[in-house]
């Protein structure tokens, strides 16, 4: 017998022993309204009626509220009874029990005494009902260990240990995915073997993995370098090419401060230097250090480290200092840049390295005092990034074991003594900026001047200020005053303006949506109108930033070889980098589209004119419902005055700003930090990873704490990820996902993947689910783009598999030539750019799993790491293991047209964001879906979501317990995804399950690749065994069609609607 459905009718149960139907107790008001046909009751109704009345009317004494509750009570219990009724049956054919039966009686019988005697002990337990605790089978990945796991794998409690006493020495137990499990009680013999395994270890990283291969270089001071890079320097100076650069350093405003900044790094531990825009501080500071250092004939100890927040400003950065010292970048020379997977370090002593801030945490696990290091310079710390926030507390106990360490601290932004503060008021210096005057403009004023009409004329509701998402109080206060304040201020642009721009600026307030068209048309003004001179356009995006590009292509004017269009992106690996930063030939305007990135990380001398989109990408987390949110906020005046300094680079500018007086008027002062904005899983990883000890007591140190609420909400979920512990020490899962530059849930996946032989197509999902699925929506052809998507899906009902699909085509596509990928991406509504982007991600996911031992090539692709990449269910249960507890159950509609209804633990009901291949499916195999994001604006969306079987959810969801419900044998996930199944198959599984639990914590202990050709052996046998079962016992009863008419068309009185009615006002 297949796994099918019992019954009919889409489960809704919630508990395992039928408790209080789909949702938790607060919830139970979904059926108000009840209503006739269900056979199922309880009898606790009878005892308001008489013998001989209907069962699914209320007794005729109740009034009023009391009928309501009734039906309310009625409701819940009919559909207890119907999601009973409606229980997916967990089955497998005899030969298949046969075989897992004997397969885990011989792996059984492998085992040493005391694993075998509790499997016996599990094995016996008798079925009829037990409780959770009785019977839960611990799933290593999901909960909380075994008392004899958690000694296994428990790491010396951090709290008890000074959090940097001794961490010389501890410097590389870090690294260790477990440490044993009582250190004192070995004999000192063992101690020594210790260290020597602690050097080993060391000395295997060093070889091992490239971004620390600047960090372990021994540094000693020797007087014959010093000698020779004193006489290196002296020779710069007759170098044209030196003097030539020098000539333009010595213009800039950090120039004419060098002797007062060295002086202050010298006789200071910490220096803040703030500075304007263009001022230099990020290229010439590090230069007056080392040559510095080199002068005085000390330059062999002199290492100094540059922080930036974004890859693509370390690498330019490095390139422009490497230039103004007449080198090239790396290749053993004075400066170079190291980010993810990617250097090109200078040489060992006496140097300059740029680096991403990711970097120096990688670094900090290895060597948590960066002893090699002399100088370390934090830069843009008033962006206020997750990472640099961290940072700042990390150094400041530094500060206090390393005497000899430097720290330089730099702001572009005035707020520098909130940093000077922190550090115990430490000196500062401030750098004036060398800009031209800029004149500004308002959106009132470039309506004006363009007389730009919007092409959409629908008047919508007005939107206001920061509506439409969940707003932080402050920002509901000023939307607020901004609705108060519009018809006065409207009346303060009469006369001064035409009644067409007031008109227009009424018409644009009404969405909130950057508007493309308006830039496009201000652009042309710019052009036909202003002089010469590079443009430089600010948007929040990626989206906005391709879409921009793609009008202006569009456009014959800009496609002549008179422009130069360059988008800007972190995460474009593509750019020419050097193109940005390059003059164009007289007559060539350059069109620069770009991020806040190009506020303060990069600076592009030739710019004149900026035009300043007005928004700026801002992560928002709900810690109520835990719910996350990206969306496009306003900018702050930092940012505002920031993207305004731009455009007085080489001569007067302008810049445009796209918002009206009245929103410039309530704009903040500066962004919300980040850390107090998103949540904090990937940060409490980072915490444990470098054993700063308690996650709460350390980020109470930082300089604006996160709400305990958050930081409580994020150990929660990576104790459930299994991440942590409940003593919140890191587990061996948790130190590799630690380690992956992506979320837990993304990482988790991304493991789960290398380990079950199913790696190209998991690495797509995850790089699209880090970035961006690689779709676009044309206006006007939204239909054709979701049918081509639908198409792109086969039936998969997954959103994940489609954009496997997709990106599978696409190579197929570029292997045939440039043509055939630009037809396959104009004709599935698909950017070759972000393909392009996803596929060096998935490059970067296999590099790294390489470097761990998860695989042994770094190449997607190698057929070894993909021996089971074809089998669609496999992938599906990998997706589980990865997205598991995010999941959601369904059920039907009456209408065909309608899609499906959508219901979480947590929520109660959702809806399948309409993007989804999803939305308007009626005929699901199953009854449950995970997802990645849910995401509130007008209601609770899921993004990006698949369907999933009962033995997916089984193997790889969380803990199982096996109980009698009434008359029915269950099988439970977490006590709410029930299945019905019999008790000896329930304990086969249960048994299999931890099996595979055991296995896969040991590769995640120890990590190597499955040998997939050793049948034999237990990994391959267990795994295969799993495998079998997803693929050939997976049949839903009727297949997909009669699933879809089990739901559509039972008979009456049968457990199958429960009113769709119910749930119109939830």
């Amino acid at each position: 017998m297949s796994s099918g459905y019992g019954g009919r009718g889409g489960r809704r149960g919630r508990g395992g022993g039928g408790g209080r139907g789909y949702r938790d107790g607060s919830r139970e008001r979904s059926d108000r309204r009840g209503g006739g046909g269900s056979s199922g009751y309880n009898n606790d109704f009878d005892k308001d009626r008489g013998g001989g009345e209907r069962l699914d009317r209320p007794p005729p004494h109740l009034k009023g509220r009391e009928i309501g509750l009734w039906y309310a009570k009625f409701g819940a219990v009919r559909r207890k009874q119907g999601d009973r009724r409606s229980r997916a049956v967990v089955q497998m054919d005899e030969a298949r029990e046969q075989h897992i039966t004997k397969l885990l009686s011989s792996v059984q019988s492998d085992r040493p005494g005391p694993w075998r005697d509790y499997n016996d002990i599990k094995a016996s337990t008798s079925n009829s009902r037990q409780t959770a605790a009785s019977s839960s089978g611990h799933c290593y990945f999901d909960g909380e260990m075994s008392e004899e796991e958690k000694r296994k794998l428990e790491f010396k409690s951090e709290e008890e240990e000074d959090v940097f006493a001794g961490q010389k020495k501890a410097t590389h137990k870090s690294q260790r995915h477990f440490s044993r499990a009582a250190v004192k009680d070995e004999p000192p013999d063992a101690w020594d073997e210790e260290e020597q395994q602690e050097k080993e270890e060391k000395e295997m990283l060093r070889r091992n993995d490239k971004d620390l291969e600047f960090l372990f270089q021994e540094v000693a001071r020797d007087n014959s370098l010093d000698e020779r890079l004193k006489r290196d320097l002296e020779s710069k100076k007759s170098d044209t090419k030196y003097k030539e650069m020098l000539k333009f350093r010595e213009k800039l405003p950090s120039y004419g401060k060098k002797e007062e900044l060295v002086e202050l790094i010298n006789s200071n531990r910490v220096l803040v230097v703030s500075g304007e825009t263009g001022c230099g501080k990020t290229t010439q500071v590090t230069q007056f250090i080392l040559d510095d250092y080199i002068n005085r004939g000390v330059g062999s100890v002199c290492r100094v480290v540059c922080t930036q927040p974004r890859r693509i400003s370390a690498i330019s950065v490095a390139e422009r200092v490497a230039a103004e010292r007449a080198e090239s970048v790396g290749n053993g020379n004075s400066c170079g840049y190291q980010i993810r997977l990617q250097s090109r370090l200078p040489r060992k002593q006496g140097s300059v390295l740029y680096c991403t801030t990711g970097i120096i945490l990688q670094w900090l696990r290895t060597d948590p005092l960066l002893s090699t290091i002399s100088h370390l310079v934090l830069d843009e710390i008033h962006e206020r990034n997750l990472q640099s926030d961290v940072l700042l507390v990390i150094v400041k106990n530094i500060l206090t074991l390393r005497d000899d360490l430097k720290i330089i601290l730099m702001s572009a932004t005035l707020n520098a003594e909130k940093f000077s503060k922190y550090f115990g008021n430490c000196a500062m210096i401030h750098i004036p900026g060398l800009t031209f005057p800029v004149e500004e403009f308002l959106l009132e004023d470039i309506v004006e001047m363009t007389r730009y009409s919007p092409q959409n004329q629908d008047r919508r509701p007005k939107r206001g200020f920061w509506q439409g998402r969940n707003s932080r109080p402050e920002k509901e206060e000023k939307e607020a005053e901004y609705k108060e304040s519009w018809p006065t201020y409207a009346r303060t642009l009469q006369g001064r303006y035409s009644d067409h721009t007031i008109e227009t600026l009424e018409m644009l307030d009404d969405d909130d949506k950057i508007d493309l068209e308006l830039i496009l048309a201000l652009i042309r003004h710019i052009v036909l109108k202003e002089e010469d001179g590079a443009i430089l356009v600010f948007l929040p995006g990626w989206d906005n930033i391709s879409g921009l590009n793609d009008l202006l292509v569009a456009q014959q004017m800009f496609r002549s070889d008179r422009f130069v269009i360059i988008p800007l992106h972190s995460l474009m690996p593509t750019v020419n980098q050097t193109q940005v930063f390059k003059r164009p030939p007289p007559g060539v305007r350059k069109i620069v589209i770009a991020t806040n990135i190009a506020e303060t990380s990069i600076t592009i001398d030739d710019v004149v004119y900026v035009i300043d989109g007005g928004k700026i990408k801002e992560t928002n987390f709900d810690t109520n419902n835990n719910i996350s949110t990206m969306t496009a906020e306003w900018v702050s005046l930092a940012n505002a005055k920031q993207r305004k300094g731009r455009a007085g680079r080489v001569c007067p500018g302008k810049c445009y700003h796209l918002y009206n007086g009245l929103r410039a008027s309530l704009l903040d002062a500066y962004q919300l930090p980040e850390i107090m904005r998103t949540p904090l899983e990937e940060l409490c990883l980072q915490i444990k990873i470098l054993k700063l000890g308690s996650i709460a007591q350390f980020l109470e140190k930082s300089l604006d704490p996160p709400t305990t609420k958050a930081i409580n909400l994020a150990i929660k979920n990576l104790v459930g990820l299994n991440a942590l512990d409940r003593s919140e020490n890191l587990t061996a899962l948790g130190f590799h996902l630690a380690r992956l530059p992506v979320e837990p849930h993304i990482g988790k996946l991304i493991l789960f993947g290398a380990l079950l032989g199913c790696l190209d197509p998991v690495l797509t999902i995850a790089a699209s689910l880090s970035f961006k699925d690689p779709f676009f929506i044309p206006l006007g052809k939204e239909k054709m783009a979701d049918m081509r998507r639908r198409t792109l899906s086969r039936n998969s009902k997954s959103d994940h598999l489609t954009i496997v699909n997709a990106f599978q085509g696409w190579e197929e596509a570029k292997r045939s030539g440039a043509r055939y990928e630009k037809e396959y991406c104009w004709d599935n509504f698909l950017s070759a750019n972000t393909l392009q982007m996803l596929h060096n991600m998935k490059g970067q996911f296999a590099e790294h799993l390489m470097h761990t031992g998860f695989v042994s090539s770094r190449d997607p692709k190698d057929p070894k790491s993909n021996v089971n990449s074809d089998n669609e269910k496999l992938i599906k249960a990998v997706i589980v293991a990865g997205l598991y507890p995010k999941v959601a159950t369904i059920r039907p509609t009456r209408s065909k047209k309608a899609g499906v209804k959508a219901y979480t633990q947590a929520d109660g009901k959702v809806v399948i964001h309409p993007k989804s291949v999803n939305a308007e499916e009626t005929e699901f195999n199953y009854t449950w879906l995970v997802y990645h994001l849910k995401m509130r604006t007008s209601s609770i969306f899921l993004y990006d979501c698949t369907e999933v079987s009962p033995f997916s959810l089984l193997f790889f969801g969380g803990d199982i317990t096996i109980q009698k419900d009434e008359d029915q044998e269950t099988i439970a996930v977490d006590q709410w995804i029930v299945f019905r199944s019999p008790a000896r198959i329930a304990h086969l599984v249960k048994s299999l399950k931890k099996e595979l639990d055991s296995l896969l914590e040991e590769k995640i202990r120890n990590p190597a690749p499955v040998d997939w050709q050793n049948r034999q052996s237990k990994d391959c046998a267990v795994i295969t065994a799993i495998i079998d079962l997803l693929t050939t016992q997976e049949k839903p009863s009727g297949g997909a069609k009669g699933y879809g008419k089990t739901w559509s068309s039972a008979p009456r009185g049968q457990h199958t609607r429960f009113n769709d009615e119910d749930d119109e006002d939830d």
